[in-house]
């Protein structure tokens, strides 16, 4: 018999997260015309689930779930349904969740990197592990993020399973082949792209980051590395005039970050743009000499995966789960030193053979990850979950 599969969709519009709901909901839709999903939304009309079959319906929740009364209302809101599963796409288990229930994990960084230790992080690490011990399954978006879920949680490994995460497609749209540098771009770009960066009045190469500035992201050791590459190309013809644009998170979040930019004496040539739509972002990775991404931590880490996806080089960080998601398609540095960034972005800028090679090797890692193969994994899990209980005792 069908699945009566109920989705917590309430945050498709944010960043990371909402990737990984808007995706999995349109491969799954792709994938399952059998099972029925019910998908709880947070407002009345989601415009990225528009156009699914008729086995998928939205069910609007109007209430913010921040506070523990407000996870009671969402619970006492889901009695309304029958339902054979949940499923809670991000690491928050409500309390009193009704079972059977599987929980995505993305990482572990509210409880690694929390502002404040003391009574509310052990708070927080209580109830996420008694969300996690009570779900049926737990799926974790890499291997790292699975040991930390073993290791910090003390989940039982036989309870959790990886299912990775992939590029959105819409990084992977058929569209001019990417360009090895501003040396082969004498021409100019093409126009699509153009129009973007003539609207954000961008002249000069740049390198490019993509995610939100929190201290573990690592964006002042960025900025000075930048600044040490700076100094290093102030006479090179090409890279003279090169800049850093960082999409996310504004700069007035991190006062250490801004701190950084104001030490380091590159405030004319940082530039901080806020988030930017898809089509956009798009156009900036494409854009880039190189993307950087010097995380100290990361659940999977996507952004480097999408920069490969628009055929940019990339720098990344050897900690964490980025080694197992960015493979041998990436220039992978010591995040903790600022010499040892900016050595990793100035050999591929300057080193074609280098540059070349990560390029093809991005374009083709990147497409070693689907969503389809995600979806497919994730909706196995339903069906075993799903069948067991459906079972006779």
């Amino acid at each position: 018999m069908p699945l009566r599969i109920i989705l917590d969709t309430r945050r498709v519009a944010d960043f990371g997260i909402g990737t990984y709901i808007r995706n999995l909901v349109r491969s799954l839709a792709q994938l399952d015309q059998t099972n029925h999903y019910t998908l709880i939304t947070p407002t009345p009309i989601v415009e990225e689930f528009a156009g699914l079959p008729s086995n998928f319906e939205t069910a609007y929740y109007q209430r913010k779930t921040r506070s523990g009364i407000a996870q009671l209302g969402y619970t006492l809101f889901l009695r309304q349904f029958t339902a054979d599963l949940h499923h809670i796409p991000l690491n928050a288990v409500p309390l009193w969740m009704p079972k059977p229930y599987v929980v995505t994990i993305h990482d572990m960084s509210t409880l690694l990197f929390a502002n404040q230790k003391g009574y509310r992080n052990n708070l927080r690490r209580f109830y996420l592990r008694r969300g996690l011990l009570r779900a049926d399954r737990v799926l974790a978006v890499s291997s790292a993020t699975r040991r930390d879920v073993e290791t910090v949680l003390g989940i039982p490994s036989n309870r959790v399973q990886v299912v990775y995460n992939a590029p959105d497609p819409a990084f992977r749209q058929p569209g001019t082949p990417p360009l090895a540098g501003p040396g082969e771009r004498q021409f100019g770009y093409p126009s699509e792209i153009q129009r973007v960066l003539d609207r954000y009045l961008i002249h000069y190469p740049f390198l490019l980051y993509v995610g939100r500035t929190n201290p573990q992201k690592n964006i002042p050791r960025l900025v000075e590395a930048f600044a040490v590459l700076r100094g290093q190309m102030r006479d090179h013809l090409l890279y003279k005039d090169l800049r850093l644009i960082i999409i996310g998170d504004e700069i007035s979040k991190n006062p250490a970050l801004r701190q950084a930019v104001i030490q380091s004496r590159v405030e004319d040539v940082v530039r901080f743009l806020g988030f930017v739509p898809i089509e956009t972002l798009r156009a900036f990775y494409q854009a880039a000499s190189a993307f950087v991404f010097p995380s100290l931590y990361e659940g999977f880490g996507l952004p480097p995966l999408e920069a490969m996806a628009c055929g940019t080089p990339v720098v990344c960080s050897n900690v964490s789960s980025l080694p197992e998601v960015v493979g041998d398609a990436a220039m992978v540095v010591n995040p903790e030193n600022v010499f040892d960034i900016a050595r990793g972005m100035r050999e591929v800028l300057l080193d074609n053979k280098l540059r070349t090679g990560l390029i093809e090797r991005g374009l083709q890692h990147a497409g070693s990850f689907s969503w389809e193969r995600a979806a497919a994994e994730v909706l196995q899990a339903y069906e075993e979950i799903g069948s067991h209980q459906k079972s006779p005792d």
